[in-house]
Parts: structure tokens; sequence; C-alpha cells
């Protein structure tokens, strides 16, 4: 995975799945089992017209199974509010820090550029 910076991933193809990261069945696979991977993918955001995105950590949920959990055989997902200036609502972003994936932009939103 390539870097803008040090904290901000740099992203560069664009989710063709409307539930890519919106859906829990259909999260962000950073891996790394590090919060500082979904930081960097949040980061790497911007608004549907180029917009600086702010963010939040709502809390977990959805536990799932994957080889890579901390305890056992299971996970669990980290839900981030994101939204903009100009934003009527949040979006829900589901992330999972356990696996990787490649990761895109989710439909809707542009990503900050080199």
């Amino acid at each position: 995975m390539e870097f803008l910076n040090d904290n901000t991933y740099l992203l560069t193809e664009m989710s063709e799945d409307k539930t890519y990261a919106f859906d829990k069945s259909n999260p962000v696979k950073v891996g790394g089992l590090s919060p500082s991977n979904e930081r960097a993918f949040l980061n790497a955001l911007l608004g549907p017209n180029g917009e600086e995105v702010k963010y939040f950590r709502a809390g977990s949920c959805c536990h799932f199974k994957t080889p890579n959990g901390l305890v056992g055989d299971g996970g669990l997902l980290d839900l981030y509010r994101v939204f903009w200036e100009g934003a009527s609502d949040t979006l829900d972003i589901y992330i999972n820090m356990y696996d990787k994936g490649d990761l895109k932009i989710p439909l809707g939103l542009k990503a900050k550029k080199k």
C-alpha cells in the first residue's frame, strides 16, 4: 500500500460496489490490527465535491469470523461516522482491521491526491 504521508493512504481505485464500506457485510479491510491503519484510510477520503472530511469512531460492532482475530477465531468491525461541511448527515463506514483487502474509494466520495 502506498502512502501520501505518514498517516494517509494513497487511494487510486474507485469501488464499483455501492455496499463497499457502507454495509457491515462489505467492510474496508485495512489489516494490521491497528487503529492507525483505519485512520490512514479515513484520512485519505474527501467529500463528494472535494470537501475535507472529519470522522469519529462510533464504536465496535458486528462480530465475524477471521483467522486473524486477537482472541479465538473472531473480530469486531469498527464503525466510523464520516461528515464534511455542508453534509446533511453522517455516513457510516465499517472497517475491518484484522484482514487485508484492496483499499478503494467508496462510491460517492473522492480521495486526496499527490
